[in-house]
């Protein structure tokens, strides 16, 4: 791949990573907020950022980076992802309670808290299902389908979470952000071909 393509791949996703981001900081929204509140808004922001990077990272599809690299570098993101999603849960546990233990127990009339949940307890299971790989001594293939699995519905309850909601991300940026997430996750399953199953052909 030339110079000059990498660079425009970089440079597009950097730009994808920090428009949304810029957008958000000046949301009305954000007035008379604490600042506990906006550093939760923005952790789950980081979090749609980087659940952008792993499908490509996990398809291989950014230049530069050998295949080791690139897992090495998924488990990373991974952890900064995990990492992000509980900040974004604490801030909001911290500025208000009742609403998050409502929505932990899917009791909240909100629909999106709902989503939120759900995609957070999947990126939980898919995280610990990838420490524990090697303990649990699974095939590559079982393992492979029950952890794209879990991230699938990371994706899918994330998306459906963040569109729902009328808050601090702008609307356009976050509409695209989301596409392009559910556009790298559905590429990233199609080419890994992770659902299909290979029977063993007798003559």
């Amino acid at each position: 791949m030339s110079r000059t393509r990498t660079t425009l791949i970089w440079g597009a996703l950097a730009i994808v990573a920090v428009v949304p981001i810029a957008a958000a900081a000046y949301s009305p929204f954000l007035a008379w907020r604490s600042p506990v509140y906006i550093a939760a808004g923005f952790a789950g922001i980081i979090g749609m950022v980087l659940l952008l990077v792993q499908p490509l990272l996990a398809g291989g599809y950014l230049p530069g980076l050998s295949a080791y690299h690139s897992h090495y570098i998924h488990r990373w993101v991974g952890a900064a992802l995990v990492t992000a999603i509980i900040g974004h849960v604490a801030g909001l546990w911290v500025t208000s309670p009742p609403d998050m233990v409502d929505a932990l127990l899917f009791v909240s009339p909100t629909p999106f808290s709902a989503w939120g949940v759900i995609a957070m307890w999947a990126l939980f299971a898919a995280a610990l299902l990838a420490l524990l790989r090697r303990r649990l001594h699974l095939r590559f293939r079982t393992w492979r389908l029950g952890h794209t699995t879990l991230t699938s519905v990371t994706v899918l309850g994330s998306v459906v979470h963040a569109m729902l909601i009328e808050g601090t991300m702008e609307i356009m940026t976050k509409t695209a952000l989301c596409v392009l997430v559910l556009s790298a996750s559905i590429k990233t399953l199609a080419d890994l071909r992770v659902w299909v199953i290979r029977t063993r052909r007798f003559d």
